[in-house]
């Protein structure tokens, strides 16, 4: 089903949960055991995400066709920046044979010396791949959103014009990137209102797990953690299991926030484990 469909429809909160292939063999028990375990929560879609560069693409594609086939509504994840543009319309034809029918459509990252080649051509923004999957008059395409601007934007006006340009190419909805200020959010929201972006916005939630971890991906993405939440993190960082309920702690409280102030959509960046969005979702009574 078309999440623009099910974000109009649904009476109640929309739940989604992101997952990413393993790289290595013995991860994989793993993910499917937190794929069973938060099937029961009964998602109305799950992502799958392409990986560095495409770097991914196979399993992406396979994992989603294995997923649908299982009966879950899924969104594949498709980059552009280092894909010949043929190989992105030969996934978009897979996709559609296979009934997948929603798909975030990102710019993505440059893989570590990678050079265009001179025999392929190619997307240098999302926009384009946007545009480009949009004329199959197929697909529900998302885009990725940045409450507190994209690492690379000069400004957070020019970030804003940047997801206005590839809403009005044919996006239909916007899934955040991970914040832990949820004033972020609501200023993220209210200037994409002001500019005339009038698709549903989904915030991105990621439970924090691992000290070491979550200090890496926010000095890569560029998002803040509040300096009482970095405080406390860094108090029992030798400690993973208190780290671990902080972390849900936190996510519970954003929740319930973003919950009373209207919002009717959560996506969960799940890292493939399961217990800390559990954990979550049974403290917001989500069944």
């Amino acid at each position: 089903m078309r999440i623009s469909e099910i974000l109009s429809k649904k009476g109640g909160l929309v739940i989604s949960f992101e997952f990413f292939p393993p790289r290595k063999e013995e991860n994989w028990p793993l993910f499917w055991d937190t794929v069973n375990r938060l099937k029961r929560w009964n998602p109305d879609f799950i992502s799958i995400t392409y990986g560095a560069g495409g770097s991914t693409h196979g399993k992406s594609i396979e994992l989603s066709i294995t997923l649908r086939k299982m009966g879950f509504n899924v969104m594949t994840h498709l980059t552009c920046i280092s894909t010949p543009i043929k190989k992105i319309e030969e996934t978009l034809n897979i996709l559609k044979d296979e009934d997948i029918e929603n798909i975030l459509a990102l710019r993505g990252d440059i893989p570590d010396g990678w050079k265009r080649d001179d025999e392929n051509s190619y997307f240098s923004y999302a926009w384009q791949l946007v545009e480009f999957a949009s004329q199959y008059n197929f697909f529900c395409i998302g885009v990725a959103g940045y409450p507190e601007g994209h690492i690379e934007s000069k400004s957070l006006e020019e970030d804003i014009r940047y997801l206005k340009f590839k809403v009005e190419k044919g996006a239909h909805f916007v899934i955040t990137q991970l914040f832990f200020d949820n004033a972020f959010f609501y200023d993220f929201v209210e200037r994409a209102t002001k500019v005339g972006i009038n698709v549903p916005i989904i915030p991105g939630i990621m439970p924090i797990t691992s000290f070491t971890q979550i200090v890496r991906f926010t000095s890569l993405c560029g998002a803040t953690i509040p300096q009482k939440l970095m405080d406390l993190l860094k108090r029992y960082k030798e400690d993973p299991e208190a780290v671990k309920k902080i972390g849900i702690e936190h996510a519970i409280n954003q929740c319930r926030d973003l919950i009373r102030n209207g919002v009717r959509a959560l996506h969960f960046y799940t890292l493939n484990t399961s217990p800390s969005v559990e954990f979550i979702l049974e403290e917001l009574s989500v069944h």
